[in-house]
């Protein structure tokens, strides 16, 4: 009785075993799921075009790059003069705090309105000039395919003309393709704030403790001023005020390192600077990986602002620095 029991027991657990082995199994090789039934922003939405990533693999759009996935989405152009680059630069900082989640279960593409002259190998060059890390493709494709998908995505009015390119829209779509979730914000909002929504509640899942930051930790908040704001919403993602280089240069000291004059147009329109080949414009440029500081449309009261901010938290960090 026992010994029947026994090989009874046995076989239970042996069923039971293959039960789980089929589920994993059936789990691994399932296709990724699309948006639930009855989703407005699903396949039957979303065009699935050809688009040529910057290694010059071939993708869908759907199927390849959006289906059951967390994504971030912007439209730059590789020769713009204005935003792209700062766009891009807060993007690869949002990327860092990402890390390695980029690529896993967030992707993050960027699709450029001007595919005549973004190549693949133009893309390539321009995300290398950015240090950016896998899990961000950079894509082409057809003009008219592109200028569909930005109608779709609401990142181009049916009314609007697509060739204007300096005039094209900023802001990032974040969306979930899975749950039908889909947003557009502006890389200029907080990146924690970015982050906490893109990593977190995009996927319905909760931040754990070991992730959050101490308030211990947290910066002493300083006196709200126009040059900070504009310090942390137009220039921190390339530059540092005494934390080294970045993207661009280290900025601790430069008002006293720069002609005041010199400085004052370089923050106001660098690319006319640049064009003029000015050499300190044109040191700058070939130091940093050629990369064009953007033209921020800073009115004179922005740019002094900026200025003064600068030489302020210069004084303060080497005074701090001397006194250690």
């Amino acid at each position: 009785m026992m010994r029947k029991s026994l090989v009874g027991l046995l076989r239970l657990n042996l069923l039971a075993i293959l039960f789980f082995i089929g589920i994993a199994l059936a789990l691994e090789s399932a296709p990724t799921r699309g948006a639930p039934p009855g989703s407005p922003w699903g396949a039957d939405y979303f065009p699935n075009i050809n688009l040529v990533n910057q290694d010059g693999k071939n993708v869908r759009f759907y199927d390849d790059l959006i289906k059951g996935k967390v994504v971030v989405i912007n439209f730059i152009f590789t020769n713009c003069k204005l935003s792209c680059s700062l766009e891009t630069a807060r993007l690869r900082h949002l990327q860092a705090l990402l890390g390695d989640r980029v690529g896993s279960d967030v992707f993050i593409y960027s699709i450029t309105i001007d595919p005549a002259h973004d190549t693949p190998a133009v893309l390539k060059e321009y995300a290398e000039k950015f240090g950016v890390a896998p899990g961000w493709q950079f894509l082409t494709g057809k003009e008219a395919d592109i200028t569909l998908l930005r109608r779709k995505l609401g990142l181009l009015g049916s009314q609007d003309p697509a060739d204007q390119l300096d005039n094209h829209n900023l802001s990032v779509l974040v969306g979930n393709e899975a749950t039908g979730r889909w947003t557009k914000r502006s890389l200029g909002d907080n990146s924690q704030v970015l982050v906490s929504l893109i990593g977190y509640q995009m996927q319905n899942k909760r931040m754990q403790s070991q992730e959050q930051k101490s308030y211990a930790d947290a910066r002493e908040i300083q006196g709200f001023s126009r040059g900070n704001y504009l310090f942390n919403t137009r220039c921190s993602s390339c530059h540092t005020i005494g934390a080294g280089d970045g993207l661009g240069p280290d900025l601790l000291q430069v008002t006293s390192q720069r002609d005041r004059d010199w400085l004052f147009r370089w923050i106001k329109e660098p690319d006319v600077v640049l064009a003029e080949k000015d050499p300190i414009a044109l040191a700058l440029y070939q130091k940093f990986k050629e990369l064009s500081m953007p033209n921020l449309q800073l009115s004179d009261i922005d740019v002094a602002a900026l200025i003064d901010y600068l030489e302020k938290q210069s004084r303060l960090i080497t005074s701090s620095n001397e006194s250690k």
